[in-house]
């Protein structure tokens, strides 16, 4: 059940974003009124980045287009970059725990992608989601055999398929193999004996990252790199993976697209990626300029929250 407030909104000085299903719309597209939105953003006095699953290099047309100058998280936090993409910090897995990682993917019979510095290497050359992600990123992969030699900077580790519930169970054995040892899609931590992050970025990607890079630490660095208070920065996003920047931050929005439990896990909940629901959420819930929100009652977030 929804239920209607009056909305005054707190002081916001950073809003921080995912990208794909949040930023952009379903065609990976900016509309005129995300353009129009960031601007008022800026207009305001409100620091704008993004952070995403994609390599930097995936995220440099965004940057550009919407002129960022503030660091910016690609891998989900493996790697914090400059609008120029030279590196302010890295987060990057083991050599060993990578190469178990990919064993336990290839396990489940999924196809491996491996992303490390501006590298992106596959076993084959139009696989599952292969050309769809490289039309979003805007550069090629690499092909190999396999990955020897190539664990020594590993950013991301992807698992893909179209078989959805193949990658939940990878998902659970990823983090079963490394049980309590795992930062994975809510209550993420990044307590020193993490040895890695687990959760899906679609529901045919499961990433595999540092346990630093998880957009909960991400807001948190953020917040230290910016010296911006937690309760003073806004997250908006649609998938699992965004639960722990919700988790992190003062004021939490999830898209129209997330699915239930991802925005029971929000404050408030805007428009999907198809009806301008990043627009939407930044002129009624950030800047205010709606006087009421939709937002999910207090049984149902409580309700979200014990399950």
């Amino acid at each position: 059940m929804n239920q209607t407030i009056h909305f005054k909104p707190s002081k916001i000085s950073l809003l921080v974003a995912d990208v794909d299903g949040t930023l952009v719309n379903r065609e990976k597209i900016l509309t005129n009124r995300t353009y129009t939105a960031v601007q008022k953003l800026k207009e305001a006095g409100i620091i704008f980045t993004i952070t995403s699953g994609r390599p930097p290099l995936g995220m440099k047309m965004i940057v550009d287009a919407l002129n960022l100058t503030a660091p910016i998280a690609g891998f989900n936090g493996a790697v914090f970059f400059n609008s120029d993409l030279s590196i302010i910090d890295q987060n990057v897995l083991t050599q060993a725990i990578a190469k178990q990682v990919i064993e336990i993917i290839t396990a489940h019979g999924l196809d491996v992608w491996v992303y490390g510095g501006k590298d992106w290497f596959i076993p084959e050359r139009h696989g599952s989601h292969v050309d769809r992600e490289e039309r979003t990123v805007k550069f090629s992969p690499t092909v190999v055999s396999n990955f020897d030699g190539l664990l020594n900077n590993v950013a991301k580790i992807v698992g893909v398929s179209d078989d959805l519930e193949a990658i939940a169970r990878c998902e659970v054995d990823v983090q079963r193999e490394f049980s309590g040892q795992v930062c994975c899609q809510a209550g993420a931590s990044s307590g020193d004996g993490e040895q890695v992050s687990a959760a899906r970025s679609q529901p045919y990607y499961l990433d595999v990252t540092h346990p630093r890079a998880n957009k909960g630490a991400v807001v948190q660095r953020l917040g230290e790199l910016l010296a911006i208070l937690a309760q003073e920065i806004a997250t908006i996003g649609d998938m699992p993976n965004d639960v722990p920047m919700f988790e992190q931050s003062g004021l939490s929005i999830a898209m129209g697209n997330a699915n239930v439990q991802v925005q029971h896990r929000a404050q408030y909940v805007t428009t999907s990626d198809e009806e301008e629901g990043f627009a939407n959420a930044v002129e009624r819930f950030i800047l205010g300029n709606n006087g009421s929100k939709s937002v999910l009652d207090g049984n149902s977030r409580q309700s979200a929250a014990r399950g």
